[in-house]
């Protein structure tokens, strides 16, 4: 009995012993941190000869500078003029072929002659001058003869005239006495103003001239930042102000500015806004006489859509009483313009058209001409 009891003890010992062998050779393969922290995955250590891994440094951070912008390069006035031509001369030509095709005829009898007014009122001649030019027509062709070889020379004689070939068209873009040349462009909302004094910016520094942009049209944000898109594309100043603020403020500090740094032009933008005829009228007064502190208006030209016909020359007389308008910008005067709205315009106002728009291109503006105008309408 004593040694059955003794083997059981024995046994019992032996197997606590190794229990205990057991849980220390466990504690030794995976000890916890000291600090009792989170355990941490890493990758087991490199066997004997096997070199340690390091681990790839990380990417440095290059912070890269905003590239410049690229400045465009507008177009010369001489190649820009070839091609408004020949566009003029595909969207207009209906006009021209029209008169030729009917003074072509082998009896000019009372109903051609009709039919030639008709045409020229369509368009937008005016009533006047559509007179005038058929009886300068019926008696050059009645004395000189109505063979059709010599009709269209006498219809380009006379079509020129009528539009004018007395009229100083030059922009007048600098100033005397070491100060800027100050253009005001004034015209409704919607007739292109604003786009106007974008591309008449790209011509004058396609001519090597400096300019300064003044964005005075402060009741229109939209007009503000399309100012500014304009001179960042050729790489000239826009002043502007807060949105709602004075626009004779802001025209004042773009005069400042350019006469400060020497340019040799100030473009103002102004509002159009005729919903209030006082309003406008004092707000573009007080805007010129204000900066006419710093230096003489050179020029003011008033932007008409040529679309708009009749309600075009309502609008030229509003501006006419407001400001001294010294030119006209015709802009649209593409395939759904009327080719006459030059000729009524001009006798209404008594000031010439200075610079003519044809589309929506960055380049599609360039000086008016009496000569190259006919010759398009002529096809």
């Amino acid at each position: 009995m004593g040694d059955w009891i003794y083997l059981i003890v024995s046994i019992a010992v032996v197997g606590v012993l190794t229990l205990a062998g057991l849980l220390v050779s466990g504690r030794r393969k995976g000890q916890l941190p000291p600090s009792g922290g989170t355990d941490v995955i890493a990758p087991p250590p490199p066997t004997e000869g096997e070199a340690a891994v390091e681990a790839p440094p990380e990417p440095a951070v290059v912070t890269e500078e905003p590239a410049a912008p690229v400045l465009e390069k507008p177009e010369g006035t001489a190649s820009r003029l070839v091609r408004l031509r020949q566009r003029l001369a595909r969207s207009q030509g209906g006009l021209g072929q029209g008169l030729l095709s009917l003074l072509s005829r082998d009896r000019l009898d009372e109903d051609t002659w009709e039919e030639i007014e008709d045409l020229l009122l369509t368009a937008d001649i005016g009533v006047a001058p559509t007179q005038a030019l058929v009886e300068k027509l019926r008696t050059r062709l009645r004395v000189e003869g109505d063979r059709s070889s010599d009709v269209r020379s006498v219809l380009r004689e006379e079509l020129i005239e009528l539009v004018g070939t007395d009229m100083d068209r030059r922009v007048q873009v600098t100033g005397t006495d070491g100060k800027p040349g100050v253009v005001l462009v004034v015209g409704v909302n919607g007739a292109g103003k604003t786009t106007t004094v974008g591309k008449i910016a790209r011509i004058l520094v396609a001519e090597d001239l400096t300019v300064t942009l003044g964005a005075a049209d402060t009741f229109r944000a939209a007009a503000v930042d399309q100012l500014a898109t304009w001179g960042e594309r050729v790489g000239v100043e826009v002043v502007r102000g807060p949105e709602g603020g004075d626009p004779a403020s802001v025209a004042f500090d773009a005069v400042k500015r350019g006469t400060d740094d020497g340019v040799d032009t100030v473009l103002v933008d102004t509002a159009g806004r005729l919903q209030n005829k006082a309003g406008l009228m004092d707000e573009l007064g007080k805007v010129k006489r204000v900066i006419e502190k710093q230096a003489p208006v050179t020029e003011v030209l008033l932007v008409l859509d040529a679309t708009t016909g009749q309600n075009g020359l309502i609008q030229a007389r509003v501006f006419s009483e407001i400001v001294d308008v010294t030119g006209i910008v015709l802009t649209k005067l593409d395939g759904s313009a009327k080719g006459g709205i030059v000729v009524q315009v001009q006798r209404e106002l008594g000031v010439p058209v200075k610079l003519v728009g044809l589309g929506e291109g960055a380049d599609d503006m360039a000086p008016f001409d009496a000569a190259a105008f006919v010759d398009a309408l002529l096809g």
